[in-house]
């Protein structure tokens, strides 16, 4: 009796592991048509090397986003900052890589010019003309012709659309709370108070997405939106202006709206239902492409779907329009795949 209670436990075990093994090998190879592919990534120290230009351009991406932190300038010598912009433009791989894509960026703290920085900068105005000069921003540009960094672009891809909206969470950005009771660096202010946008550029957002016809709507912001538990820089800083955004998307009825973001020096997915938004709300971190947390051993996020990813990587956004999926990846050196997340809307 004992021996066939045994073979029956033995033989329930192997059919479960084959299941396992069979599940996570669909996922793993699930191929999907790509009709557009977005690359990007954050954190690029002008003065570190970058091997996955080469890498990147290997997923044949139809556009690089950059979302912040393009070199590392803390400060307030104008002639300074301007020489690393300066040094970053001259890298010989990365001249190569900018020859074969186009770009699209908003900045973070670190070419903005101060380390974790918002309105009270000095030198924003400065340094926004420093920035759309590394980019090439022809003189007839909005950004131009305002204040702040902001800016969208529209795409259509066989008879579909897709929003890029880049936010400046920069320029217009008010004080946050330092935390000095835990070891954390910041805690949320009080509701209501501050402001990540500012008005001027909340009101454009508004009319961004009021009058979205694209099938997918993708605003980049350079810290991250879900994860707020960490104590670092986040809109959970700003716990109001979180659910101003949501609240956005749920009124203008933007479709399938997803947020790319960096400043972390790790790559995560998260994911968040919200009541009466008909699609989940993903956030896309990308971070690490000349550096990376290596250290990182845990980190609470409540809406974490992926494993963090600490070395240095990149994100890939492929999107099948036809069955309304996106697939999201994280890579890094040799192309290598280390997480990988499909989303059907």
């Amino acid at each position: 009796m004992n021996y066939f209670k045994h073979l029956l436990l033995l033989l329930i075990i192997t059919l479960a592991s084959c299941k396992t093994e069979q599940k996570t090998k669909n996922i793993a190879s699930e191929e999907i048509t790509s009709d557009f592919i977005i690359a990007f990534g954050s954190c690029n120290n002008q003065n570190l090397n970058n091997n996955l230009w080469e890498e990147i351009l290997k997923n044949n991406p139809n556009i690089w986003i950059w979302g912040g932190d393009v070199i590392y300038s803390d400060t307030e010598d104008m002639s300074y900052l301007k020489k690393n912009y300066e040094l970053q433009k001259s890298n010989k791989a990365y001249l190569n890589f900018t020859k074969n894509i186009e770009i699209l960026e908003t900045w973070d703290d670190h070419e903005y010019g101060l380390n974790d920085g918002g309105e009270e900068y000095s030198k924003k105005e400065e340094s926004q003309k420093i920035f759309l000069d590394f980019y090439d921003v022809p003189n007839n540009d909005e950004r131009r012709k305002r204040t702040g960094v902001y800016y969208a672009k529209d795409y259509t891809i066989n008879n579909h659309q897709l929003k890029v909206i880049l936010l400046d969470t920069r320029y217009f950005r008010t004080k946050l709370t330092p935390d000095t009771k835990t070891k954390k660096r910041y805690k949320p202010n009080k509701y209501g108070e501050g402001t990540m946008l500012g008005k001027t550029q909340w009101d454009w957002l508004k009319k961004q997405l009021e009058n979205s016809t694209a099938d997918f709507n993708i605003i980049v912001s350079s810290i991250q939106f879900l994860s707020a538990e960490h104590g670092f820089e986040c809109w959970g800083n700003m716990p109001h202006e979180i659910d101003k955004l949501e609240n956005l998307l749920k009124t203008t009825k933007a479709k399938n709206t997803i947020i790319l973001s960096g400043d972390r020096h790790i790559s995560e997915i998260s994911k968040k239902e919200i009541k009466d938004l008909k699609y989940p709300l993903i956030d896309f971190t990308s971070s690490g492409l000349t550096h990376s947390y290596t250290g990182f051993t845990a980190e609470s996020n409540k809406y974490r779907v992926s494993n963090v990813v600490s070395k240095k990587s990149f994100g890939l956004l492929k999107f099948d329009f036809k069955n309304s999926k996106v697939n999201m990846e994280m890579r890094g050196e040799n192309n290598k795949l280390y997480e990988a997340f499909i989303q059907k809307y």
